[in-house]
């Protein structure tokens, strides 16, 4: 980030984060601490060799950096209250009026963790890695606006969305909105899937064009959901600590804490120093990858998600035919 912007940060975190000066350390070297181990997954050795500190000294900082940034979590991940359309679908007639109620895109990510081998089996998954599974939603600037991590890394997207929506403390849905999910999830009045046995990935429609109603809604669905891969390459870009292949140097707790940090850090970096080039590396790398198509996990359609999905199909193609 930029020196001005480190600057705001660590102003945010003395008044609304309410960290302090110590007698050794100003806020200053406390957040630099902090920013240098998740943005280079560097173990404590080397951060004191960095700062030339303790490892006790260290730990304690990071910790402290740690609880003030997830302090501003009321701030900065913020869920839609579905009163207004999202101009980046107002202002785009491909997605406007036929997405109008949609209020964001749904997606998982798998991060690695470290935890006991009794537990290690629900979080084994491919490549034998351990992760925990986080499901996120973003809007289509990229913000992240909820965030639940913690899950094991064999549990599916689609069964920590249905616990998630019987939470106290949930994603917040809204009668005639929906985010917009992939094959993985179910399909319901508030979570819009693509097609089954229909191209949806972009690079499926690279050299020909939609050619029937089905095709065209997943072309434009894909097009939105996008955000959220998009969203979650820009995170890992900016923040080694949960991108990184090798296991973490923390613990369970210690590293679901991280990532929460990390979009609450992404978000805010997002408003004042987005950081266009990072951007656009990511989009260029999610254009050359090709991901597989998951099959839904939920044999039936449930008949609200179906009829939403086919009036929207249906408005897009007679306006894409005339």
């Amino acid at each position: 980030m930029l020196p001005e912007t480190f600057a705001q940060l660590c102003t945010l975190l003395r008044t609304r984060g309410q960290l302090k000066d110590t007698r050794h350390a100003s806020v200053e070297e406390q957040v630099a601490i902090f920013i240098y181990a998740i943005a280079h997954n560097v173990r404590n050795c080397v951060l004191q060799v960095v700062f030339r500190r303790s490892g006790e000294t260290i730990s304690r900082y990071f910790h402290r950096v740690l609880e003030a940034i997830i302090s501003l979590e009321d701030q900065f991940l913020i869920q839609p209250d579905g009163t207004s359309i999202l101009s980046e679908i107002m202002n785009n007639n491909r997605f406007y009026p036929y997405f109008k109620d949609c209020i964001g895109a749904i997606d998982g990510t798998h991060v690695r963790v470290k935890v006991s081998n009794s537990n290690a089996p629900r979080y084994r998954v491919r490549k034998n890695w351990l992760t925990q599974n986080v499901l996120a939603a973003c809007t289509f600037d990229l913000k992240f606006t909820y965030v639940l991590p913690g899950w094991e890394g064999t549990t599916s997207d689609s069964r920590i969305i249905k616990d998630e929506l019987n939470r106290e403390y949930r994603l917040h849905t809204f009668e005639g909105k929906y985010y917009l999910v992939d094959a993985g999830f179910m399909l319901t009045g508030a979570l819009l899937t693509p097609y089954r046995g229909v191209r949806y990935h972009l690079k499926e429609y690279s050299f020909r064009a939609p050619e029937n109603a089905q095709e065209l809604f997943n072309l434009r669905h894909a097009s939105l959901r996008n955000a959220i891969e998009r969203a979650f390459g820009v995170l890992k870009k900016r923040f080694a600590i949960i991108a990184s292949s090798t296991e973490p140097h923390y613990t369970f707790d210690t590293q679901r804490d991280v990532f929460l940090a990390c979009c609450i850090l992404h978000n805010f970096l997002m408003s004042i120093d987005p950081d266009e080039e990072l951007i656009a590396e990511v989009d260029r790398e999610l254009l050359n990858s090709r991901r597989r198509p998951r099959r839904n996990a939920i044999d039936e359609d449930t008949e609200e998600g179906k009829i939403i999905r086919d009036n929207i199909a249906s408005q897009m193609w007679n306006a894409y035919v005339l």
